[in-house]
């Protein structure tokens, strides 16, 4: 198969140099300068759904998220013109997100108060990390991403364990309590349980029988152990992942294996390690 040749007009190039890449300088002033857009745009909808600054400052915080829309507006359309394969940036991950940071602001005109998803946009920031070069977090990020992947099927029993669970105590509440101590119906006793069993504990619903409170108290504690499950289970596949990207990581020099991730030479004889498996992901504009 023959490389994608570049058919973009010299102007696309340069575009999609400042908008995609931050190593030069006016790439890295672009994305430095969308942060602080963002946190600008997230802030004023945060300050808008406060009653009393709407009421004095309403018209002008509506005036000014409108500009940060049209901005980023024209922003996501500049990025589909630079990139080097449009389709390939509108179906990434980021691409997926810069989209749907600006959607809310066009919602508005058919569902009332959807402006205030526009707190969206605070997914847009995740972009610091490739601002700032830190890949060593991305790569922690993919760890984490591959752990949760490869647990996957363990977290679906676990969750279809505790569905039927709540299911059970729930059903079970409603015909010990019944409607009389607030349990009206089957749901609402799951309610109840979901809220029991994760230890919220709301208190808005609570038992008034012996053996209403002796079903509660057994579901609170199996809460306490229901708790620790999934964490042992993330925690052992994020152990399982570390450990095989460790033991892909042997030293080309003396052989030795089981350098740390961020390891860059090898702690025996100095020589450089191969990057770990795993690595951050590419950029979209390519």
């Amino acid at each position: 198969m023959s490389a994608y040749r570049d058919t973009r007009p010299p102007w696309r190039v340069a575009l999609g140099n400042v908008i995609f890449e931050s190593d030069t300088r006016a790439g890295r002033a672009f994305d430095l300068l969308l942060i602080v857009l963002i946190l600008l745009s997230v802030l004023s909808v945060m300050l808008e759904s406060v009653e009393w600054i709407r009421a004095s400052y309403g018209g002008r915080l509506r005036d000014i998220e409108g500009a940060f829309t049209l901005l980023f507006t024209v922003e996501y359309f500049l990025r589909l013109v630079s990139a080097r394969r449009w389709w390939r940036y509108a179906l990434s991950p980021l691409g997926f997100v810069d989209l749907v940071a600006i959607l809310p602001a066009y919602l508005v005109l058919f569902l009332p108060g959807a402006q205030y998803l526009l707190v969206i946009r605070a997914l847009r920031l995740l972009r610091i990390f490739r601002i700032l070069k830190l890949t060593r977090y991305l790569s922690e990020a993919n760890l984490l991403t591959s752990a949760l992947r490869a647990s996957s099927a363990k977290i679906v029993v676990f969750l279809a364990t505790v569905l039927t669970l709540v299911t059970i105590i729930g059903a079970a509440m409603y015909v010990i309590e019944g409607p009389r101590n607030g349990y009206t119906s089957i749901p609402t006793s799951i309610y109840w349980a979901i809220v029991t069993l994760t230890t919220v504990g709301y208190g808005d619903i609570a038992p008034k029988t012996g053996l209403g409170k002796a079903l509660a108290s057994l579901a609170m504690i199996l809460g306490y152990g229901i708790i620790a499950v999934p964490t042992g289970i993330v925690t052992a596949g994020i152990a399982r992942e570390q450990a095989r990207r460790d033991a892909g990581r042997v030293c080309p020099n003396c052989g030795l294996s089981g350098h740390d991730g961020d390891a860059l030479h090898c702690r025996r004889c100095g020589a450089r390690l191969p990057d770990p498996v795993g690595g951050a992901a590419q950029g979209v504009g390519e």
